[in-house]
């Protein structure tokens, strides 16, 4: 059966629902997530103990979004994504500088990203007490040359085709969940008292004491708006509209589905991590040097000092 007017496009329509779900869902999830929902203590001094509900709050335009989202392309299942909704529905010129501008939002985050995972990197290498690795890790120089490595490496995956991209993807997709299931078990495994007691049995230091921390409105939207920035990227799934098969249910269906598993994935995992570990050591730590929740540590971390459950 040939392909009709609105959604014939020349390109050869293979993509499947799982492979547009991961296209979404790893182009929102990554390094970033053990790195913003902590480092926010700094960023946003003040926050304190509202990180989850100012998730929650980021969450509300992110759905708003998804859904216009998922009605365009829907109606115009096509490759361009925000160019082809904003040159339709206003004029070329408009969807020219919608397309630039996402454009180059998200090549300085993907940079971003590719740079932040070196540190988790390191943290891995530090909680496994691989001390050479970490400190190799931590020097700028290899830092930005690994950082280059694995965005080249991903530009070649993408230039070979879509069957490889979806081989290469899916796996990856799982292996995120799979290191952050880490992270969510061992957070609501135990409490603050487990690990004030770890670290005092491992390192002899005491958490800080709890202090009072006063609502601030505007922390408050100051960090829901940083993290709002987790949530972009389920537009990539609007991208790759070209290329997918039944795009008319796949791809508004795929949109759902990113953006629904991703906002329960970071909540799941800030809530788990703010359980296990009291925000004023967090606070703490941020304010020193860049921290990340490596999945590998946290648990790690309870093992070495004896407290893993039976």
């Amino acid at each position: 059966m040939l392909d009709t007017p609105a959604t014939h496009t020349g390109l050869a329509r293979r993509m499947g629902l799982m492979g547009l779900a991961a296209t979404g869902i790893c182009s929102m999830m990554g390094a970033a997530i053990n790195v913003i929902p902590f480092m926010i203590q700094r960023n946003v001094p003040g926050i304190g103990p509202n990180v989850l509900p100012a998730y929650l709050l980021a969450a509300l335009p992110a759905l708003l979004a998804a859904l216009a989202y998922a009605i365009l392309a829907s109606a115009m299942p096509r490759a361009g994504g925000s160019y082809i909704y904003a040159s339709r529905a206003l004029n070329p010129y408009l969807g020219f500088v919608a397309s630039f501008s996402q454009w180059f939002g998200l090549s300085i985050a993907i940079g971003i990203v590719s740079y932040l995972l070196i540190p988790f990197l390191r943290d891995i290498a530090a909680a496994m007490e691989w001390v050479d690795l970490a400190n190799t890790l931590d020097s700028g120089s290899v830092r930005v040359l690994l950082a280059l490595a694995f965005l080249w490496t991903f530009v070649a995956i993408n230039l070979r085709g879509v069957k490889l991209y979806e081989r290469t993807l899916i796996p990856l997709m799982f292996l995120m969940f799979a290191l952050g299931a880490v992270v969510i078990v061992a957070g609501f495994s135990f409490d603050q008292n487990d690990f004030a007691a770890a670290l005092l049995e491992r390192e002899g230091r005491t958490i800080p004491e709890t202090e009072s921390s006063p609502f601030s409105f505007a922390a408050y939207l100051a960090a829901s708006a940083i993290l709002f920035s987790s949530f972009i990227g389920f537009d990539s799934i609007a991208q790759a509209g070209g290329e997918a098969r039944n795009p008319g249910r796949s791809l508004p269906l795929a949109i759902g589905i990113a953006v629904f598993t991703v906002g329960t994935f970071y909540i799941l995992f800030t809530a788990a991590v703010y359980h296990a570990v009291p925000w004023t050591y967090i606070a703490e730590e941020a304010m020193k040097r860049d921290i990340t929740a490596h999945p590998a540590s946290l648990a790690i971390y309870y093992r070495q000092a004896g407290r893993w459950p039976s």
